[in-house]
């Protein structure tokens, strides 16, 4: 009689480093898991509660400076370095790992109105109040600029040009283009404007620039050109403008009307898309280095991050003690945001709130992973949405939100009434992105 005996191996239902968790199989048939559905939902809805259980975005503060701080600039090359410049003409080199000051100089007389780094990351470029564009070497102390060039006129912004090391442009009365190896500006772009307040580089197309200008109107240059390409004027003043990094033709603008404005340059009519959260003027913007989300900070006290696609936030940072936002920018890493407000700090937070930072291990990963793709195929769900969407705003914040809710609706009624009540067509209808640009001028 021939008897067959039932052989298993061990490594097919336990594991190498522990013997005491075994490996379940399973079998994917849905007809043997006809509640498969309900679990999954279950399982979306305890994710998206521990998301909000676990969003503790801050990060810590860099607190040093002796004045309100204007501007920041982040190092192309060091995750961990970053520069600031402050009211009183003081500038400042961070360590973000170890949040302490490398070094520091009385770099201006009077503001620090605008910082940046060479390509390379071996220089440091600040223009301020005293008409002066002072360079400091990053990689010793911050005792005395290498280099020191005088502009005829005022500056209120720089920007270096992309993949070159010696390019560099200003703002103030006029758009000037710089030289390293110059002591005077090689061009002058001008477009009969008083005075421009920022300025920047595109990163894809590095010929390319675009100022805010006090005429409520943003300009666009190339350095190829010996004049101004186009602008378009809006209802009110722009702020700041940020490039997408990955689209080469979009950027986004931070308006004094409380919205930001992504525009197409291929056609400056209507903007792409608005984006409205804040309750006060928008600041300042700056891009994640992935291009599909950016972050805002505004004279309302708070920090906000947006997806490129979506006109509301999908975030709101706030603290009692931070007040107007100045600057903001989103690391190289796509993993912090820094705001710095006039209240003397700045502040380190976490992109994603929820986040946990250090090494994962891969049980951790692949849970996370699980529950990020529950959470995207519930996303609709009433209940998983209302969850996802609420934040805890200040109060200050929530009643005017409420008011501007109102007065928006009080606005479009009264213009449905008038349309309703006049003759046919003679009120055309104005879509909402058309409504804050005034002119397309070429």
């Amino acid at each position: 009689m021939k008897v067959k005996v039932l052989c298993r191996n061990p490594d097919d239902y336990l594991r190498e480093t522990k013997r005491d968790i075994q490996k379940v199989p399973r079998n994917y048939d849905p007809n043997l898991h006809p509640f498969q559905s309900s679990r999954e939902y279950v399982r979306a809805l305890n994710a998206v509660k521990l998301e909000r259980v676990f969003a503790k975005p801050f990060v810590g503060n860099l607190d040093g400076h002796r004045d309100g701080i204007f501007c920041m600039a982040k190092h192309p090359k060091s995750l961990s370095t970053i520069a600031s410049g402050s009211y009183d003409g003081e500038v400042r080199l961070w360590n973000l790992t170890k949040k302490n000051c490398i070094s520091s100089v009385n770099g201006h007389d009077r503001f620090v109105r605008g910082l940046c780094f060479n390509p390379e990351g071996t220089r440091l470029f600040s223009v301020g109040d005293d008409s002066t564009v002072k360079v400091w070497g990053t990689t010793k102390e911050l005792d005395s600029p290498t280099h020191t060039f005088i502009s005829q006129s005022v500056l209120y912004g720089i920007s270096f040009q992309w993949l070159s090391d010696k390019v560099f442009a200003t703002c103030g009365d006029v758009v000037q283009i710089w030289d390293v190896t110059r002591s005077q500006p090689t061009s002058t772009l001008k477009w009969g404007v008083d005075s421009l307040h920022h300025i920047a580089f595109n990163q894809i197309d590095t010929n390319v620039l675009a100022s805010c200008a006090s005429d409520r109107s943003i300009i666009l240059y190339d350095t190829r050109e010996v004049k101004p390409m186009r602008k378009v004027i809006m209802k009110l003043k722009t702020n700041q403008l940020s490039w997408n990094p990955m689209e080469a033709y979009v950027f986004t603008a931070a308006s004094e009307d409380y919205n930001c404005y992504s525009y197409d340059t291929r056609s400056l009519k209507s903007p792409i898309n608005v984006h409205k959260d804040h309750v006060s003027a928008v600041t300042s913007i700056d891009y994640a280095p992935t291009g599909l989300e950016f972050v805002t900070g505004s004279y309302d006290k708070t920090v906000r991050i947006f997806e490129s696609h979506k006109g509301h936030s999908r975030e709101i940072y706030h603290t009692k003690r931070m007040q107007h936002l100045t600057s903001v920018i989103w690391s190289l890493d796509n993993k912090f945001v820094l705001s710095a407000s006039d209240e003397m700090n700045i502040r380190i937070w976490k992109a994603n709130a929820s986040e946990k930072l250090g090494t994962l291990r891969p049980r951790e990963k692949t849970a996370m992973e699980y529950n990020a793709t529950l959470k995207e195929k519930y996303a609709a769900h009433p209940q998983v949405k209302r969850i996802a969407r609420h934040r805890q705003v200040p109060k200050h914040i929530y009643h005017e939100r409420n008011q501007q809710m109102e007065s928006r609706k009080k606005l479009k009624r009264k213009e449905e009434n008038i349309r309703r009540h006049s003759k046919k067509n003679s009120i055309p209808y104005v879509p909402e992105r058309e409504k804050n640009v005034i002119s397309e001028v070429i």
